[in-house]
């Protein structure tokens, strides 16, 4: 039968048999798709709108304005010596592309159900593209933030110091994308059935940004308390981020290391989860 069907047919479409089958080959063949998908996200988000993509930048000026008078002016929280603009928008800035891509994966089950149901493809495709797409808003607010710290750098002779552990922000970058993959997809099972829990989701990532040291210096938290804030994956990453940007932070191997471990484990079993659903969510949508 195996040989009958290779010699009638191009490709056979089979369920999976593992778990971890993540067949990267086949995703790789439907790669103008994922191009599509992520077009179609950048373009549709704004689409219609008076400002456009100008709200990439907005978004992450307006909560850190938010932020300086609030926890800045008048909590009168440390920034370890940084202007405070700055400081929160490097830590916001960061802290976003994670929970966007938590966020924005967390709801692929639900959001697709009609188009998993007519058409297929790699399922991992939708969620791949909501990370991968979410790098060009986040390099138009790093890109901005760079600007930033060229301003406060000539103009107001801020403490800034450029080292050349710039060169880590891709892994950064990488560990938050794929933790977010993995946490997103996890959710994504979850929320295929329990429609609810995408409110929690939304309400817990809220609350998770204030575990982590973005409005805050982890240098300001009692020593007795830090290990309990080194916990959150997160809060090495969003440091080390405020280290080789602004000079004002921490920049722990054994910490990224831990939060690279983190991510790894989320993912293998945010796919073996999302693979599962994939099978049965058509009988729970």
């Amino acid at each position: 039968m195996d040989r009958l069907k290779e010699s009638y047919w191009d490709q056979v479409i089979q369920p999976k048999r593992s778990l971890l089958d993540l067949n990267l080959r086949e995703v790789w063949r439907y790669r103008d798709l994922l191009r599509m998908l992520i077009k179609r996200d950048i373009i549709t988000v704004y689409k219609q709108t008076i400002l456009g993509p100008a709200w990439y930048v907005l978004q992450p000026v307006l909560t850190s304005l938010i932020f300086v008078f609030i926890f800045g002016k008048v909590a009168k929280l440390s920034t370890d010596g940084l202007p405070m603009f700055l400081f929160y928008l490097a830590g916001i800035t960061m802290w976003n592309y994670f929970a966007d891509s938590w966020t924005s994966t967390s709801g692929t089950f639900r959001m697709n159900a009609q188009l998993f149901g007519k058409v297929y493809f790699p399922r991992v495709v939708v969620p791949l593209s909501k990370v991968i797409g979410g790098l060009v808003k986040f390099m138009i607010q790093l890109s901005f933030l760079v600007v930033c710290m060229l301003y406060y750098l000539v103009f107001e002779d801020a403490p800034i110091v450029f080292n050349w552990y710039m060169l880590a922000i891709p892994l950064l970058i990488l560990i938050s994308g794929l933790m977010g993959l993995g946490l997103g997809t996890i959710s994504s099972a979850l929320t295929a059935k329990y429609r609810d829990i995408s409110f929690l989701i939304d309400f817990g990532v809220r609350l998770f940004m204030y575990a982590t040291p973005v409005i805050y210096p982890l240098s300001s938290v009692p020593p007795e308390y830090q290990k309990l804030v080194l916990l959150n994956p997160m809060t090495s990453i969003v440091e080390a981020f405020k280290f080789v940007l602004l000079g004002s932070g921490s920049f722990d191997i054994t910490n990224l290391l831990y939060s690279a471990g983190f991510a790894l484990i989320v993912l293998v079993a945010g796919m073996i989860i999302f693979n599962r659903t994939e099978q049965n969510f058509m009988d729970t949508v």
